[in-house]
C-alpha cells in the first residue's frame, strides 16, 4: 500500500493530536505508510484533494453530516471514530478503523 494521508478532525483540540500521534505509532509499528495529520474540522477544505480517509471526533458527530457532504464529491471514506476508540485514544484500533474504511481489511 502506497503512503496514504488520513485527515482526523476535531476542534482543535490537544486529543486529535495525541490521536493521531499513537495512530501513526501503531502504522511504524505495521510497516503500514500512513500520514496522519490533525486539524480543526474548518480545514477539511483545504485538503479534499490530498486525503484518503477523513476522521471524525466523536465529539462533532453533530457535523458528521455536513463533513460526509463535503468529501462524497471526491469518493472519500470517513467515518466518526468511536468514543470507545478515541477515549482510549487506541491507535490500533483507530488503524484498524483506517485500514477498514479503504477497504484494506
Amino acid at each position: 500500500m502506497t503512503e496514504k494521508t488520513i485527515l482526523l478532525v476535531c476542534g482543535g483540540g490537544a486529543s486529535s493530536g495525541f490521536m493521531a500521534q499513537n495512530i501513526r505509532k501503531a502504522a511504524k509499528k505495521r510497516n503500514i505508510e500512513l500520514n496522519v495529520i490533525a486539524r480543526s474540522e474548518s480545514e477539511v477544505e483545504d485538503f479534499l484533494n490530498e486525503m484518503h480517509v477523513l476522521l471524525i471526533g466523536p465529539h462533532l458527530k453533530y457535523m458528521e453530516e455536513d463533513l460526509q457532504a463535503k468529501i462524497k464529491p471526491y469518493n472519500i471514506p470517513g467515518a466518526v471514530i468511536p468514543q470507545t476508540i478515541y477515549g482510549l485514544l487506541d491507535g490500533n484500533k483507530g488503524l484498524d478503523l483506517i485500514l477498514e474504511l479503504l477497504g484494506e481489511k
